[in-house]
């Protein structure tokens, strides 16, 4: 299982957010490109980034402090944030990144992921985020009435790369994941399942290992290891199945 550090971008700046609202900011570092280096020294294997100003935006928003993460890395980045378009997705493949994730679009537009999967093979991710099991778009600022699982099971065979698994709840909040929805999403659909919020502690890592043998193939950490409640060595040691 990785354990992919998370940098999200707002004005340029490297911030964590308390449940996806943009005025409970904390900024952790003026130089993102810096914080990507320092992630990527402790073992990380991937790294996640989010425009958040992007998410709101509908369109790009980070794209200077974006280019010089990518510049920065040796390891592969995954980017998402306000992608709502395929030339949004080549534009962010041809600077550099990875996997691009769609979220908005998936519940709005599942044709262009189908579509981007097939132009884009290995490359889309789909961001799925839940508030009380139900998928929440437009930088989580609206609730719609899809269930997130009914979402996931539309996705199969599109060619979908991995889902990542939000519950907004516990983003931000330093409570540990919701391993009932993660283990019961990656139950239901043979899309692998990238865990994200509230994931704070090497009992956390652990508890998410132990759902690997469902589909959960990682988990996205960002204010834990800021604030150093979670260690990221020592969770990457863990979560390759370490004691």
């Amino acid at each position: 299982m990785l354990v992919i550090p998370a940098i999200d971008l707002k004005e340029g700046r490297c911030v964590r957010l308390e449940q996806g609202l943009m005025d409970k900011d904390t900024v952790y570092n003026d130089d993102p490109a810096a914080q990507a280096r320092i992630w990527q020294e402790q073992g990380a294997e991937l790294l996640h980034i989010v425009d958040l100003d992007g998410a709101f935006a509908g369109v790009p928003r980070n794209r200077a402090a974006i280019q010089a993460i990518v510049a920065a890395l040796d390891i592969p980045a995954q980017i998402g944030g306000g992608i709502r378009d395929l030339p949004t997705i080549e534009g962010y493949l041809q600077l550099g990144i990875k996997r691009v994730i769609l979220g908005t679009v998936a519940k709005e537009n599942p044709a262009l992921v189908k579509e981007a999967c097939r132009l884009f093979p290995g490359a889309i991710v789909v961001g799925i985020d839940a508030r009380d099991g139900f998928v929440a778009v437009r930088g989580w600022a609206e609730v719609t009435r899809k269930k997130a699982d009914e979402l996931a099971r539309e996705l199969e065979g599109y060619g979908v790369e991995a889902i990542i698994y939000t519950d907004i709840a516990r983003d931000g909040m330093m409570q540990g994941p919701n391993l009932q929805t993660t283990g019961d999403l990656a139950r239901a659909i043979a899309i692998p399942v990238i865990a994200s919020g509230g994931v704070s502690s090497i009992q956390d890592i652990r508890n998410l290992r132990a759902l690997e043998p469902l589909g959960v193939a990682g988990a996205i950490t960002g204010k834990a290891i800021y604030s150093g409640a979670l260690d990221l060595r020592e969770a990457i040691r863990v979560a390759r199945g370490g004691a």
